[in-house]
């Protein structure tokens, strides 16, 4: 599918403008939407890659800056870390759920937009927000990889607007399994809808080309689940 790509200006309540990677089929016809959240590596060509294969999917897509305050347009690096690392530490939780209530809401009145459908999707810190996406706004779905949610993140459980798909990797250092099962659990607790995936075998960002920890196994099988969920809920 032909698509088309743009840079957009995002306001946030804050004050702030906030840039954004904004693709979409070629055609009028409004289309169901989905807000791609970054990793702590920003907008980079590997999360402007998804954006673009989920647009010849027939979705519009829109990747916020969401580190447009201090450091707009980074582009980390993956095999050095700690830049990356100090920049997310510095993203404070206000202006995250700013930034993803702007971003969502943005999509919502887009004219290429079909009325009432959303969906938020993220990797690693975007998973962890697309979950704060789908307990603050009215998405149709959510979908997060290998989101650190718990334990500062489960008070959204409750709020949880529509279905979320929840992936994680069985051998993921950075997110216990235990910290998995809390956010199950929660869901659970308020009976939230919700898929619970794991790669037991496989670790964190393994679905990134980009990254060393890519396996295109695990990545191909996660990419067509999200798809068929996506396609039952959006």
């Amino acid at each position: 599918m032909t698509i088309r790509t743009e840079r957009v200006q995002i306001p946030v309540a804050d004050g702030t403008t906030m840039d954004g990677y904004l693709c979409r089929p070629e055609g009028d016809a409004p289309r169901p939407a989905i807000l791609i959240l970054q990793e702590i590596f920003g907008v980079n060509a590997h999360i402007r890659d998804v954006a673009e294969r989920f647009a010849r999917e027939g979705y519009v897509t829109l990747a916020p800056d969401l580190f447009h305050r201090t450091t707009p347009g980074y582009e980390g690096n993956y095999a050095d870390f700690a830049p990356s690392m100090k920049l997310a530490g510095q993203y404070k939780g206000e202006q995250s759920e700013a930034d993803v209530r702007a971003a969502a809401d943005y999509l919502a009145k887009h004219a290429a937009v079909a009325e009432g459908r959303v969906a938020a999707l993220g990797f690693c810190m975007g998973g962890r927000l697309s979950f704060v996406t789908n307990g603050v706004a009215p998405l149709k779905c959510a979908v997060s990889f290998y989101g650190s949610i718990a334990p500062d993140k489960l008070s959204y459980a409750a709020t949880q607007a529509g279905p979320i798909l929840l992936i994680w990797a069985g051998k993921d250092p950075f997110i216990p399994q235990e910290a998995a099962q809390s956010t199950v659990d929660a869901l659970r607790k308020h009976g939230k809808p919700f898929v619970n995936i794991e790669f037991s075998e496989h670790d964190h960002g393994f679905f990134c080309d980009a990254r060393s920890n890519y396996n295109a196994a695990a990545a191909s099988q996660a990419w067509a689940l999200t798809l068929a969920f996506l396609k039952s809920h959006l």
